[in-house]
């Protein structure tokens, strides 16, 4: 469908190797700007050493199974929704399950600007956070019963943003944002409708997203995720700056961007 993308967990077939693990590519080709995802599924009783970049930012979300990841300063306990940011190359880590686990690696490019913000100012790497964890705030675009968390804010990794919601029988109902795009990973008991409109998009009706599901919204477009009463809409919300640089600037009242640029 135009306009969004979705992959379904059920739709994935899943072929282990010899070490209990299988990943593959999701929405390949639906985005041209630097970031590619891959499911992974990891067999309990069984581990994974990753492969290491040298210079592309990667980002665990540990969605589903007890487990952890050891690197070589410590060991990190995955005993919900978590997240795990390596440091590069310098520093191999495993990934071991205790159950059955599913989680999505996403691999991001960086360019000269990126690395420049990176130098600048960072998360401290390697980076581990459970969701609970994560900063609470509100949003007048989500329900008064909804919860948000944040897991990486403006700035602290690039033009990569991160966030985690959680609700039953609301969610968010959201104008669209030109300035990222964004993708969503449905967790847990999630039975809700993820809607988006405008000219690109065939139909304005909505589409029903479950645990392992994971979604592209194209910058832009209004969407919502809602759940009807008594279901629940449980997802990380993971955007990406459209601007290959200066992505963070901010205008005053009577302020034009381009004159911005000049300095």
């Amino acid at each position: 469908m135009e306009g969004y993308y979705i992959v379904r967990n059920e739709d994935i077939h899943i072929q282990y190797d010899e070490n209990g693990f299988f990943q593959t590519e999701v929405l390949a080709g639906s985005y041209d700007g630097g970031i590619r995802n891959y499911k992974c599924f990891l067999k309990a009783g069984c581990e994974v050493k990753p492969a290491l970049y040298k210079d592309k930012t990667v980002v665990y979300m540990f969605g589903k199974g007890r487990g952890y990841v050891t690197d070589t300063k410590e060991a990190h306990n995955i005993t919900e929704l978590s997240f795990y940011l390596p440091d590069f190359d310098h520093s191999p880590f495993e990934i071991h399950a205790i159950d059955d686990m599913e989680f999505i690696m996403s691999v991001v490019d960086m360019n000269p600007w990126d690395k420049e913000r990176f130098e600048h100012s960072h998360l401290h790497l390697p980076f581990f956070m459970k969701y609970t964890d994560g900063q609470v705030y509100d949003q007048d675009c989500k329900g008064p019963n909804t919860t948000s968390w944040q897991i990486i804010g403006p700035g602290q990794m690039g033009r990569i943003l991160m966030g985690v919601v959680r609700a039953v029988g609301e969610g968010t109902d959201e104008k669209g944002h030109p300035a990222v795009h964004q993708w969503n990973y449905c967790l847990g008991d999630s039975d809700f409708d993820i809607t988006v409109e405008g000219e690109t998009t065939h139909t304005e009706e909505p589409i029903t997203q479950y645990g392992g599901d994971f979604s592209f919204v194209p910058a832009g477009p209004d969407h919502s995720l809602i759940a009807d009463p008594g279901k629940e809409v449980f997802y990380v919300w993971y955007e990406h700056y459209t601007r290959e640089r200066d992505f963070m600037v901010t205008l005053a009242k009577g302020d034009r961007l381009e004159d911005k640029l000049k300095h």
